[in-house]
């Protein structure tokens, strides 16, 4: 069966979930943005310029959940699902979901993001499996660590092949979708990659690679490439 494989952040959603989930603990003061937001800000820009240490990141962020009870943390995950996530979910998005879904396609999120944020959100768009970044628990409680590595750049492959491997799966007639340069590992390597809503160093690289080039809008995805 042919995977379908999608980027979630500026993909799938409109807007970064990992940060939109920050963004509002700090809105509503459960994290302090006047100690936090500006190292946040330091982090968007090393993701935007290529040079994220995506572990560094991670444990920054995910010690700052450690600091939060779980059963608060999931009560307000809930609200953030329903009042800032799914709002973001584009009529776009679910269409193209829907129609890979049609063709008999295994749909697989693969994500930077760790699992405690993108697990429901993969649930609300249904898709078949999630890879995503693994934060470690100890007692039901987020420890500040991850458990094996980043699902990012070269650890998305690294991500993907583990799971194909359990699953006899494997790369003929695939698809992946993505917004970033971090993801070109995984672009080169599918069947058939597709940039969705690109900036101006990846729409370039897929015009001279001859991919296809897709703009998301509220409605309906866009075919615009190569």
């Amino acid at each position: 069966m042919s995977l379908a494989l999608f980027d979630l952040d500026d993909t799938l959603l409109d807007g970064d979930s990992d940060r939109l989930w920050t963004d509002y603990l700090f809105d509503r003061g459960i994290l302090d943005a006047n100690l936090h937001r500006e190292k946040m800000d330091d982090f968007d820009r090393q993701y935007h310029a290529g040079a994220l240490d995506a572990a560094q990141y991670l444990c920054f962020s995910l010690d700052l959940l450690s600091q939060i009870p779980t059963g608060e943390l999931l009560r307000l995950r809930d609200d953030f699902l329903r009042t800032v996530i799914s709002p973001r979910i584009s009529a776009a998005a679910r269409s193209l979901l829907a129609k890979h879904r049609s063709a008999g396609h295994t749909l697989v999120i693969i994500t930077l993001t760790n699992r405690f944020v993108s697990e429901p959100i993969a649930a609300e768009l249904g898709v078949d499996a999630l890879l995503a970044t693994v934060p470690e628990m100890s007692h039901g409680q987020l420890t500040g660590r991850i458990v094996g590595e980043p699902c990012y750049q070269l650890g998305k492959i690294a991500h993907l092949q583990a799971w194909m491997e359990k699953r006899g799966e494997n790369l003929d007639n695939s698809y992946f979708y993505s917004d970033s340069m971090n993801d070109l590992p995984l672009l080169e390597a599918v069947s058939c990659p597709v940039v969705v809503n690109p900036d101006a160093t990846l729409e370039k690289v897929a015009r001279t690679r001859g991919w296809l080039i897709m703009k998301m809008n509220a409605e309906r995805p866009e075919q615009t490439g190569p």
